[in-house]
């Protein structure tokens, strides 16, 4: 199973595939795609889902693993996340990729085994997991344990539904 992972944000999306034989996960990308504040909206959501397209091209994953479950306090960053997150989603839609969410909760509960772990701790599982050399940075690190809450969820009985 190949399993792309999208931390969504405007100016730092995190990409990772994995790809998954048996009990063996390895990294196959990941990357984050870096915009500056002064890129324009529009140009911003174009160049996500550009590297989203090459990515779906380049590795043809079977599924796609979505950060959601979030509540903002403030009205305008959910909608700007709601948006790249969109952009995202339709971009594993046309290419036939079912998409999977699963909140920050849970998919550092599946990697670290507690559910607020922090940040550090997630990136120490991940690259321990997929026996990395270096650590990716934080949105690539997010992206790499969404795809593997994807994987590690989806080996079982209880299998996740595609949103």
């Amino acid at each position: 199973m190949i399993v792309l992972g999208i931390d969504a944000s405007l100016r730092g999306t995190g990409l990772a595939v994995i790809e998954q034989k048996g009990s063996q996960v390895r990294a196959r990308h990941w990357e984050v795609v870096k915009l500056p504040a002064s890129a324009p909206h529009s140009d911003c959501l174009r160049a996500i889902s550009e590297r989203v397209d090459a990515i779906l091209a380049a590795h043809r994953p079977d599924a796609a693993a979505v950060e959601g479950g979030f509540f903002f306090k403030n009205a305008k960053v959910a909608m700007v996340l709601g948006e790249v997150r969109g952009v995202t989603i339709a971009s594993c839609a046309l290419a036939g990729v079912p998409v999977f969410e699963y909140s920050p909760r849970k998919a550092k509960q599946n990697i670290t085994g507690w559910g607020a772990a922090p940040k550090e701790q997630v990136a120490r599982m991940v690259k321990t997991i997929l026996g990395l050399d270096e650590t990716p940075p934080n949105d690539a690190t997010d992206a790499l344990a969404l795809a593997l809450c994807h994987a590690q969820t989806n080996q079982g009985l209880i299998k996740n539904k595609p949103i």
